[in-house]
């Protein structure tokens, strides 16, 4: 039905129920004889005028009533009043008296019927949904305006397969009531009982800006039903448009570390990159594309993307350019392991600072190919430090990882020989060059999680190491803005530690997984392949000999450097390319271990 035409058979409709209800009032409050006198017909005349003059003005024939609320009917109420008031005006000018009564009670059987058929189209709607194909009965977590935002969408689409069936909250007040006729029988702590007990098939989280601690919690009691598990996005994202309410997603175990998020202090950072050129190295690799999206919000004049690979740094350029403003994005294609290319390129853009994020990282593939890693890891990261010292940068924060403690691995022995040459480099330059150390980061490119995720889509087996493996992890956004904050605090030759929080065994993360993708572990099983060459069962953030107790801000440590002689490593550069890979692996892990008394560095707390 086009709008001319519903339009003009809701006036019809309308003016019919003024005129039965007009007529009615006179026979309810006993003045039947009045009834189709001349003085009826005029003042019939007058209420329909004066209540489609009304509906025009509060637009009642631009309304949805299929989707009719409160606000539909407080508009009806609007419309009728001022057009029983209107009327009221018209008949004291014209016969000098105001019929109350009638007025009245015309009034109230307007409401009943002009109300009443506008809220019967919603009712006609909402019939028409039951009526669709089955759809998934979905408990919605959290019945603040969120859950009731999301809870109205999915009743009036008929597109969605999910169901609304009841609401869990934590408010006392809401509880054992009806909203949108769904019940709120509970808490959160109830949500295994009522799944069983509603034959839940999916639950939806929306609460998105309960603190992280809490969150998790609401997440564990997800889990113990077994019933796949969706997330509303944050509000703010709502409110501005950039998301939908459809745009559920699903939770992941980064949601599962309970982790606040971490508060930076701006100025400091701020002061050290706004209005100045900023280069990151592996721009196009998982920390090296989110420590981008995180200068950019601090201003730089310019945001230099170094990388190797054209097409991740083509992506990150194009969504970069997006949100730059006035800040010039430069993408630049070279290799750290060329040293006169990076030369050239520091020399060309002058960098004010430098983040140093490339790297090989993946450790079974490393073991296969250690000159590489020695290439990339080592020698690159010597070369990019080489060239920022020549041309005078004044602060090179070299990103590293918890595997270069007492390394088993050729990629850990890699990178800390690459920490140690970046700590003697200090020692001789007015470069300030600092080494920031943390673990493994969720989601990252080749994580185990998109490695489960892509498992569990088949129908498993997902696979895990060892039962007992632990590692400790972050969220990407998280590690790169304490790798900023860490970067604004240093004075040159610290190691700063990131606050990992507790260690998680990654078969916890696998059966986490499972769960809240919906599945049993009967159906998606977990299979152990085994330690791989140079694996840990579990990782070190710092050896013995390299502890500080005190954070020197929150969520971050400051270690103390171990050397070795210089001359050592620089033989060792020389000659790598020419050992066998046994006896390179063997020689690299020999020196990466070297214990030497370590040298205190002071404090920047």
């Amino acid at each position: 039905m086009n709008h001319r035409i519903r339009n003009q058979l809701l006036m019809l409709l309308d003016t019919l129920i003024i005129l039965i209800a007009f007529s009615a009032s006179f026979i309810i409050v006993d003045v039947p004889s009045v009834v189709f006198s001349i003085n009826y017909w005029l003042s019939a005349s007058i209420i329909l005028f004066s209540y489609h003059l009304s509906s025009i003005y509060f637009k009642m024939n631009r309304k949805a009533w299929e989707y009719a609320s409160v606000g539909e009917l407080q508009n009806i109420l609007k419309t009728l009043t001022v057009a029983i008031l209107l009327n009221g005006s018209i008949q004291f000018i014209l016969f000098s008296h105001i019929q109350y009564r009638v007025l009245f009670v015309t009034w109230v059987l307007m409401v009943l019927g002009i109300g009443g058929t506008r809220f019967l189209w919603r009712l006609k709607k909402e019939s028409t949904f039951q009526h669709v194909k089955e759809r998934k009965r979905t408990l919605i977590v959290g019945a603040g305006s969120a859950g009731t935002m999301i809870a109205r969408q999915l009743l009036y689409n008929a597109q969605c397969e999910l169901k609304p069936v009841l609401f869990v909250d934590d408010d006392p007040n809401k509880q054992q009531l009806d909203i949108f006729a769904l019940p709120v029988p509970g808490g959160t702590s109830q949500i295994p009982e009522l799944v069983k007990a509603f034959e839940i098939e999916r639950i939806i989280i929306a609460i998105p800006s309960l603190e992280r601690k809490k969150m998790k919690t609401i997440y564990e009691s997800c889990l113990q039903a077994n019933v796949k598990t969706q997330i509303l996005p944050m509000i703010e994202d709502l409110v501005t448009g950039k998301l939908s309410v459809k745009e559920l997603r699903d939770v992941s175990p980064e949601d599962l570390l309970g982790r606040e998020q971490v508060k930076l202090q701006h100025e400091l950072i701020e002061s050290s990159i706004k209005g100045k050129t900023v280069l990151v190295t592996g721009a196009g690799g998982s920390i090296g594309s989110e420590l981008c999206r995180q200068i950019i919000y601090f201003r730089p004049e310019k945001l230099v993307l170094l990388g190797h690979g054209e097409n991740s740094i083509y992506h990150i350029y194009m969504e970069l350019k997006e949100e730059a403003g006035e800040t010039k994005i430069l993408p630049v294609i070279a290799d750290v392991q060329d040293l006169e290319r990076m030369r050239e390129v520091m020399q060309l853009f002058q960098p004010h600072q430098v983040y140093h994020a490339a790297a090989h990282k993946h450790v079974p593939l490393m073991e296969e190919s250690p000159w590489e890693a020695v290439k990339n890891n080592t020698l690159g990261s010597l070369n990019t430090a080489t060239a920022a010292l020549e041309n005078k940068v004044k602060s090179f924060v070299m990103i590293s990882t918890d595997k270069a403690v007492n390394p088993t691995s050729v990629m850990g022995a890699s990178k800390r020989l690459a920490e140690m040459l970046i700590t003697h480099l200090n020692d001789r330059s007015n470069t300030s060059f600092t080494i920031v150390r943390f673990g493994n980061v969720l989601g990252s490119n080749g994580s185990v999680i998109p490695l489960f995720k892509k498992q569990i889509e088949r129908g498993g087996p997902v696979t895990v190491t060892h039962p007992e493996m632990v590692r400790y992890f972050m969220t990407i956004p998280e590690a790169s803005r304490l790798v900023l904050q860490a970067g604004s605090l240093s004075k040159g030759g610290e190691t700063f530690v990131l606050d990992m929080g507790e260690p998680v065994k990654i078969v916890d993360l696998a059966r986490n997984l499972i769960s809240l993708s919906g599945y049993t572990q009967e159906e998606i099983a977990i299979t152990y392949t085994g330690i791989r060459s140079g694996e840990k069962l579990y990782e070190e953030l710092l050896n013995s000999d390299e502890i500080h107790e005190e954070q020197v801000y929150p969520k971050i440590y400051l270690g103390k450097a171990t050397k070795i002689p210089l001359h050592e490593i620089e033989q060792f550069i020389t000659q790598y390319h020419e050992l066998d890979k046994d006896t390179l692996r063997d020689r690299l892990l020999e020196l990466a271990n070297r214990k030497t008394f370590p040298m205190e560095i002071v404090s920047t707390g």
